[in-house]
């Protein structure tokens, strides 16, 4: 049965942080695009269910990838593929 306008769907809401009925509001070739929490009344994008990454998940991402491109950016790209056992120069012998 396709869904029409005002009909329940389950989805995230932001406001409650939890998954609660929602009614459509506004529908794009026979997709919710916006629904409302039936138990708060905000308004959102319907997001199928799906959460938000939390802030916190995002802070570590961008942190991870400011520490990888810092990491990387001073060596060259050869010098970065080559494997450092490859690069050592064998240590001379002592001599007896």
């Amino acid at each position: 049965m396709p869904l029409r306008l005002g009909d329940d769907v389950d989805d995230f809401c932001p406001k409650c942080k939890r998954l609660t009925n929602h009614s459509i509001v506004s529908m794009v070739e026979e997709k919710p695009a916006k629904v409302r929490c039936r138990t708060c009344y905000h308004e959102q994008m319907f997001r199928d269910g799906v959460p938000p990454p939390s802030k916190k998940d995002l802070k570590k991402a961008e942190l991870f990838n400011e520490v990888l491109g810092s990491a990387t950016a001073g060596q060259p790209a050869a010098a970065a593929e080559e494997s450092p056992k490859k690069s050592k120069k064998p240590a001379p012998q002592p001599e007896h």
